[in-house]
């Protein structure tokens, strides 16, 4: 936020904590599940959104309808029936589209694969500006339901703690999705963190921040400590490619060590020098991917060794969010 939109923030809510700590918490849920405008701010996002919808310019194009009125948006690339081939979901992070997953789509659509990439409810051309974690894995749901079971999934940011949170069935009343294997790119493992920062920068006290934390229980069935993703890349008992950064700046490191130490499973690829976003188009990323999609587990193909710091930068977006980190 900005620092005069902060500050006025701040202050409503400091006077509605005030009269009623229990809606200060309510308000705060919403504030926190508003989601940025979907048009690009600034010439490298114009740039890069530009350059994503020219390369998902041939796919097909579908509305998920969910609960409540809420929509996703879904891609297809490489679709019909055309004999046996592989399928992958793709899913964004907060603020994000499909388009600016698109260098990572138009490499899985090369291989032939069957490729869906998702727009999550308030994002892309999905409309509104509302989203959390129980919407996100109704949209995961929704895309299996209407194309088939996938072969992989790989998520961005928190679109792939989502895919972790949808595999594991976190979420009661919510078929896990199947897949053979998981690829998460700088993807938290846990949420509450983001909560304790939003309620710390909005100048929640501890009543309200626990009603912010409540309405979490109140809409997905879950309370906010069961989202922990780190945990259940354990217990999925499928190969799990988790990519980060060091100098990731939104999702820190932790979260990807967090899932390292989930056990046999789980590989990490350590993807230094691009950061949160350039790392969806850096060529040794692209490269690792697709090796452990053709069946490496890692041992070879995809090493957990540092990529040098002076690797080919791939340019990517910048998008300014209050909580970039999803």
């Amino acid at each position: 936020m900005a620092n005069f939109a902060l500050e006025v923030t701040r202050l409503g809510f400091s006077l509605l904590q005030a009269v009623s700590p229990e809606l200060a918490g309510r308000a705060a849920f919403l504030l926190f599940c508003r989601t940025p405008s979907p048009r690009p701010k600034g010439e490298k996002a114009k740039a890069a959104h530009a350059a994503g919808a020219a390369r998902l310019a041939g796919a097909e194009h579908f509305t998920l309808r969910l609960a409540g009125g809420a929509k996703a948006y879904a891609y297809r690339l490489n679709g019909g029936a055309r004999g046996k081939r592989k399928r992958y979901l793709v899913t964004h992070g907060w603020g994000s589209s499909a388009e600016y997953m698109a260098e990572l789509v138009s490499m899985l659509a090369a291989t032939g694969a069957e490729v869906v990439a998702l727009d999550f409810p308030g994002h892309g051309r999905a409309g509104r500006r509302f989203l959390h974690m129980g919407l996100a894995v109704e949209a995961i749901a929704a895309a299996e339901a209407r194309f088939g079971v996938f072969d992989a999934v790989i998520g961005h940011s928190f679109g792939g703690a989502a895919l972790m949170v949808s595999a594991a069935g976190l979420l009661p009343g919510m078929a896990p999705v199947v897949c053979e294997r998981l690829v998460l790119i700088g993807a938290p493992s846990e949420m509450a963190w983001l909560f304790t920062d939003f309620g710390r920068m909005i100048g929640l006290r501890p009543a309200a921040q626990a009603a912010l934390e409540n309405a979490v229980h109140h809409v997905t069935g879950r309370r906010l400590e069961d989202f922990d993703a780190g945990e259940a890349a354990s217990a999925i008992g499928r190969p799990v490619l988790v990519i980060h950064a060091e100098d990731d700046k939104e999702v820190p490191p932790t979260h990807a060590r967090r899932y390292q130490a989930a056990g046999k499973d789980v590989r990490l690829f350590w993807a230094n020098g691009f950061g949160h976003r350039r790392i969806l188009g850096a060529a040794p990323v692209l490269a690792a991917i697709a090796a452990f999609l053709d069946g490496d587990r890692g041992e070879e193909g995809v090493p957990d060794e540092s990529i040098k710091k002076d690797a080919e930068i791939i340019p990517f977006f910048e998008l300014p969010v209050k909580h970039a980190a999803l």
